[in-house]
């Protein structure tokens, strides 16, 4: 149903894609309703469909972010740490801070300067964006998200946007005991989402949920 659930308004694609069943939450639609796609996406912003941001990097499909905060959700509580991985435009940065109120932290990694601006700039189009960036709630970094961000480890929640090669330990090793992984993982000429979770032992559990396209979690583009 995701090809369905564009809208002409922020508000009418976030009350598509609840209608279509890809926001089952109240906590993620609120999160959503807040952060305006128009700042983060330079086309068409409330079509259900990815879009191209420059630089060889896209901004995902709004329903592909309402299944990531539903994946990471128990683990998105009020004060919670999480890493974003290719944050792109900035835009699943700033829900994701949304969903951790302002106790809590997300940092936003991209591997390419422009795009790190970019998020910036774009955050700062609203007034909430502003602030979660001048507390000190959001911050985007540029670093290899391959290796994860180690200085702000342990995270209860890391979500990857782009397709990883194989299951990066690094990233597992800065999960907290217990925290939650959301990645896609390139596997020969597919690639499926999987989700990783941390029990409090350590140990992994990993649970393979769908097939996606992304683009390649990899060094920057020569330019």
């Amino acid at each position: 149903m995701a090809w369905r659930s564009s809208g002409a308004t922020n508000a009418a694609l976030i009350a598509n894609l609840e209608q279509n069943e890809l926001i089952k939450t109240p906590r993620v639609k609120e999160a959503m309703v807040k952060v305006d796609r128009a700042h983060y996406a330079p086309s068409m912003p409330y079509d259900d469909s990815p879009q191209p941001i420059g630089h060889q990097a896209t901004i995902s499909a709004p329903h592909m972010h309402a299944s990531a905060c539903e994946s990471l959700l128990d683990y998105l509580q009020p004060g919670a740490k999480v890493l974003d991985i290719g944050s792109g435009s900035g835009y699943l940065t700033a829900v994701l801070a949304n969903l951790v109120g302002p106790s809590g932290t997300v940092i936003g990694v991209d591997h390419i300067q422009p795009l790190v601006t970019l998020a910036e700039n774009n955050m700062r189009k609203s007034e909430n964006g502003r602030k979660m960036l001048d507390s000190g709630q959001v911050r985007f970094i540029k670093a290899d998200g391959r290796k994860g961000w180690k200085e702000g480890a342990p995270y209860d929640a890391i979500h990857v946007g782009a397709a990883a090669a194989e299951q990066h330990k690094e990233l597992s090793d800065q999960l907290k005991s217990p925290g939650r992984l959301f990645v896609p993982i390139a596997e020969g000429w597919m690639q499926h989402i999987y989700v990783v979770n941390k029990n409090e032992d350590g140990s992994l559990k990993k649970e393979r949920l769908y097939g996606v396209q992304y683009v390649p979690l990899t060094d920057a583009p020569n330019e």
